[in-house]
């Protein structure tokens, strides 16, 4: 890690079972082999919050929160990682010392330090300026907005003054460099000007990551200027595609949920109103990034952007980036009102609440936008309508979900179900065809996106884990550098050598050797989450369902080398040959109680 060394890590969790820890926080309840108890993540009345004792790793199988105790004490206490190495060695009376750093480590860590700080030394300045004199016109402003003064507080809300230097010559005093100050991004250099202050005369909005460190602004002007509203730039401390808006708030929440906005202030009025669980992207599209970051936190979002063409084309993008991470998605119908922050101050917060309790499920609401570019009245756009549907219903690829969307639709749209389905069972049959190499490279191709949702990567490596009597089997077959590159293939290199050096599994020691969090987060999800779709597998069908797994991998394995190779090498011919001896031998294995 960053800070300490594997073996320091190693020695911190030793010394602090994850139960006992825990249970400091949570209470908890013995059952079989492991301990329940209410999710501390999410509202819950039935216990689903579980920790195991033997795996020294938690999960909760209702929002999908997982990891060690690290994770436990940053996502409960707001710590970073190395906060959370230092508490628990306190807690076990350890003393530690940090890795010895080369300069340039040294020398990073003690810039994103200063750069940290002047941010937060600029909050603390806008801050005290809109509670000034100079600041009475801004004050008025968030007042007017129907701000109280502990929302105020809450998002730490300030003012920058019209003076072009005001905050330079400030942060000056406190001891900043310029060099500093330059990378900080709160202010402009040129030959022309020197050294201006890039936020004046503006309401100002400080943007904080998930550890409450303040890493960027927003700044909403007054009168005419332009641009209305300017955001921090990119820097060392902030990358806008990674945050959210109102994170280090709603990660708290119990409410099982986040809702997902457009603006600063629909973030604000709705934890006025007591909507805790607000986020919204930092002015723009939604990205990827962020939807990672929300599908470690949860699996239900609700969409509630601005009722106009341009919220609802963005709502349409969102869907398919929250579906591939197999997030639940509901949008709320803001008609009449533009967005959350008009809609609150009409309707106020049980009027939220009921269009929250009537959201509208993301496909139907998709299937709706669809329908309104055709002319229904005219035969010929009807047909093209219902085959575009069926198109889509065809994305679900799990068959019983694909019939209840089914029927759904048919019973929303009026549409023959019959008919409907027969046109799907069409368009199915059509889409069968033998992919290519070129199309098999294609896919074979090692992405970030690939590497992280191969299911029978991820489910085989979990399942190693879990019955350690399987890996003699596995490794006749597969290499760790048969998986996926990435976090897939550095997995399968470490518990490959946990299984070879001591035949069991040491999940938590794999998950805390990550440097990035959502690293952590994704090997926790994989070891966690996919358990639970074995555990969840009828006895009778575990056998089958490891060997086909198992055969799937293989084949991928052996595809990605054939591929690879030019058609005319003998050695193609040779792979493929051990491709279909191996698959043989694997259809004919015999596991018992697998």
């Amino acid at each position: 890690m960053s800070y300490y060394d594997q073996e320091t890590i190693e020695e911190v969790r030793r010394a602090n079972d994850i139960v006992d820890v825990i249970k400091e926080y949570v209470p908890l309840k013995k059952s079989g082999s492991s301990y329940f108890g209410l999710c501390p993540f999410h509202g819950e009345k039935t216990p689903s919050f579980s920790v195991s004792p033997s795996r020294q790793m938690y999960h909760c199988f209702g929002c999908g929160a997982s990891g060690t105790v690290y994770q436990f004490m940053e996502n409960y206490l707001h710590l970073s990682f190395p906060e959370a190495v230092e508490t628990l060695a306190n807690r076990a009376g350890i003393t530690i010392q940090s890795k010895e750093l080369s300069g340039e480590q040294k020398r990073w860590n003690e810039r994103r330090k200063q750069l940290l700080a002047a941010n937060k030394d600029a909050a603390v300045y806008f801050y005290s300026l809109l509670h000034s004199d100079r600041g009475e016109a801004c004050l008025e402003y968030f007042k007017g907005r129907g701000l109280s003064d502990d929302t105020m507080l809450r998002f730490g809300l300030g003012y920058s003054d019209p003076h072009s230097d005001d905050l330079y010559l400030y942060l000056k005093k406190k001891g900043y460099s310029d060099d500093i100050l330059r990378e900080s991004g709160l202010f402009t250099f040129s030959e022309q000007y020197g050294i201006r202050d890039k936020f004046i005369n503006r309401a100002m909005f400080p943007v904080m990551d998930q550890y409450s460190r303040v890493v960027a602004f927003g700044g909403r002007v007054f009168g005419d200027e332009k641009p209305k509203y300017l955001n921090s730039p990119e820097t060392d401390i902030f990358h806008k595609s990674r945050e959210l808006y109102g994170l280090h708030l709603a990660r708290r929440t119990r409410r099982g949920y986040l809702i997902l906005c457009e603006g600063y202030m629909d973030v604000i009025a709705l934890h006025q109103a007591g909507f805790d669980c607000a986020v919204a992207s930092l002015g723009t599209s939604l990205t990827p990034q962020q939807v990672e970051v929300i599908s470690h936190i949860t699996k239900n979002v609700y969409l509630s952007y601005d009722s106009d063409g341009a919220g609802v084309n963005a709502i349409l993008r969102a869907i398919p980036m929250f579906q591939s991470k197999g997030i639940n998605m509901r949008v709320i119908n803001m008609t009449p009102y533009k967005d959350p922050d008009e809609f609150i101050k009409a309707k106020g917060a049980d009027g939220y609440q009921r269009r929250i309790d009537s959201a509208e499920n993301f496909f139907i609401f998709e299937i709706r936008q669809l329908e309104k570019k055709y002319d229904l009245r005219d035969p010929a756009e009807h047909t093209a309508f219902e085959t575009e549907t069926a198109k889509k219903l065809l994305t679900f690829k799990i068959e019983l979900e694909r019939e209840n969307y089914t029927d759904t639709v048919c019973r929303e749209f009026d549409i023959p179900k019959e008919a409907m389905k027969s046109l799907i069972r069409k368009l199915s049959a059509d889409q069968i065809i033998k992919p290519d190499a070129a199309k098999r490279r294609s896919e074979s191709a090692p992405s970030k996106d690939r590497q992280k949702d191969d299911p029978d990567q991820m489910r085989l490596l979990s399942w190693i884990a879990d019955r350690p009597d399987l890996f003699s089997t596995v490794k006749d077959y597969l290499l760790p550098e048969d998986f996926d590159q990435g976090i897939l293939r550095e997995i399968a290199a470490q518990l490959y050598e946990q299984l070879e050096k001591n035949g069991i599994a040491n999940p938590a020691v794999i998950i805390d050797s990550f440097d990035e969090v959502e690293d952590q987060n994704r090997a926790s999800w994989i070891f966690h989450e996919n358990i639970r779709s074995l555990q969840d597998t009828p006895k009778e069908e575990k056998t089958k369902a490891f060997i086909l797994t198992l055969s799937r991998v293989v084949r991928r394995s052996y595809d990605k080398r054939i591929d690879s190779l030019d058609p005319a090498d003998n050695g193609r011919y040779d792979l493929i040959r051990k491709q279909k001896g191996s698959l043989d031998k694997i259809a004919k294995l015999r596991i018992a109680d697998a």
